[in-house]
């Protein structure tokens, strides 16, 4: 049982001059994880087959530190890990935690007496009419002090437990910035290589529209064909070669984008062009229970680190309405001259106590009691939202992959028929039963159908590497920096 506000009183008076009391304010505990399924619909086996893979949801299973790695890319493995080495968001947030730990070391030593030492060497003339005829002199001293002020109510306590919830919001941030900076690459890689196959099918699709385009150039030229017909394609054309500059920009800033996860300038980065055919889809995907969820996202840990610091901050405020006794000792030796100073003449020594009790600070203690409890009501809902917002995270990645996988289905059949009409056509042109326009309108509409399938091939492997960040990243696993003390448990 916790002990209440007069065992502690007394607990005061009774061990004053021994050991510190009782710690005041409310004890941290982690709310515990909410018992709820993760998706409104139970979650199939799989998703449908798409692409020849369908993707199985493996419930509970674990994830490892280096996800990516299941993409089974020589390129973006490496990619990922001249990141970890040369990013300066990581190497910030790596440093940012290093200080909030060394305060934390600097801070407990409040818990302990301070110890002092003194030497100097003085000169002095006392005044003739106050010290008779004394004159100027040299006053040697030699002393050591301590000091400690008891930690009755756990004032000091709750403090060095605020800063350490500090540290450990911090040590999730680093965890935060590792996953995001990982997943980004990810994302980036994938987005990279789905430019440059929209933009070999773009430029197939322009040049299936220009040899259109002169084909109806030569039957208007002939008679052949209306002037409309050509003007029509002209403005066919124009409007596909309108498509390719945007992709071939979001091409150049998607590479200056992983030169910038890498930690390089754009001018320095030459690593190698990333291809969809390249990237391995991963067959098995892990999904975590929602207490594991709760444990394993750097975000909701995050929170759970600042609900822990405004439970300590009420425990602060607290004490500070509460008594303080200080306890002070000094020895040494004082002479005038350094011969005679260690001698037990020149012993010099002295205790003192002090008892401080605020009376009237008008009102200040206790609107600061208030706002840390608002603070702390703050936080827990803060810390509520949060993990909302997380399950909402992965019921909506996991929603997305079983669309995806039929998005996908939807485009490889859709791929399928146009390239069998394309085969078809062809065979026909060849017998005199197409006009060539038909070949290249059947190659358009193939190459259209290439377009949305690179997309949703794309969107697949990008929402997979959303699923791995969703569930924590399987940052426990990680040996590049140590992990908190606790496990994956704050």
């Amino acid at each position: 049982m916790k002990p209440t506000g007069f065992h502690c009183r007394a607990a005061t008076l009774l061990l004053v001059l021994v050991l510190p009391g009782c710690a005041v304010g409310p004890d941290y505990h982690r709310p515990a994880a909410p018992k709820v399924a993760l998706t409104a619909k139970p979650l199939p086996s799989a998703t449908v087959a798409a692409g020849g893979v369908a993707q199985h949801f493996k419930p509970g299973a674990d994830i490892p530190g280096d996800w990516w790695t299941l993409y089974h890319s020589k390129a973006l493995d490496g990619l990922v890990k001249a990141a970890l080495a040369h990013n300066p968001s990581l190497a910030a947030a790596q440093a940012t935690l290093t200080q909030a730990e060394e305060t934390v070391r600097a801070d407990e030593g409040v818990l302990l007496p301070s110890l002092s030492g003194d030497l100097s060497t003085q000169r002095q003339k006392a005044s003739a009419a106050t010290a008779g005829k004394v004159g100027a002199y040299t006053l040697y001293n030699a002393s050591f002090a301590v000091s400690y002020t008891f930690d009755l109510f756990g004032g000091a306590r709750r403090a060095v437990e605020s800063v350490a919830a500090q540290a450990h919001y911090q040590r999730e941030q680093l965890e935060a910035a590792y996953l995001t900076l990982t997943t980004n690459i990810v994302t980036a890689a994938i987005h990279e290589a789905s430019l440059k196959a929209q933009i070999t099918a773009t430029r197939q699709l322009i040049a299936d529209e220009q040899q259109l385009l002169d084909i109806l150039q030569a039957q208007v030229q002939a008679g052949g064909a209306a002037p409309a017909q050509l003007l029509q394609q002209q403005a066919q054309l124009a409007q596909q070669e309108a498509t390719l500059p945007p992709l071939q920009s979001q091409e150049a800033q998607a590479r200056n984008q992983l030169a910038a996860y890498a930690g390089a300038f754009p001018g320095d980065f030459h690593m190698a062009d990333f291809a969809l055919d390249d990237l391995h889809l991963p067959e098995n995907v892990p999904v975590s229970l929602p207490s594991a969820i709760v444990a394993q996202r750097p975000d909701i840990r995050a929170a759970a680190a600042q609900l822990h610091e405004a439970s300590a901050n009420v425990g602060v405020a607290d004490a500070q309405m509460l008594p303080r006794i200080t306890l002070s000792a000094g020895i040494g030796h004082e002479a005038l001259t350094t011969g005679s100073l260690f001698t037990p003449q020149t012993l010099i020594w002295n205790l003192a106590a002090g008892l401080t009790q605020p009376l009237f600070e008008g009102g200040t203690l206790n609107a600061k009691r208030k706002a840390a409890l608002a603070a702390l009501r703050g936080a827990a809902a803060n810390y509520q939202g949060t993990v909302i917002n997380a399950f909402q995270n992965v019921a909506d990645v996991l929603a997305a992959l079983q669309y995806d996988a039929a998005e996908l289905k939807a485009a490889d059949k859709a791929r399928s028929a146009a390239a069998q009409s394309l085969k078809v056509t062809e065979a026909q042109y060849k017998l005199g039963a197409q006009p060539f326009s038909a070949v290249l309108t059947a190659e358009t509409t193939y190459q259209s159908a290439v377009l949305t399938d690179v997309k949703a091939q794309a969107t697949r492997l990008a929402d997979t590497a959303a699923l791995y960040q969703a569930l924590g990243g399987g940052w426990w696993h990680r040996h590049d920096v140590a992990v908190s003390c606790c496990g994956i448990v704050p």
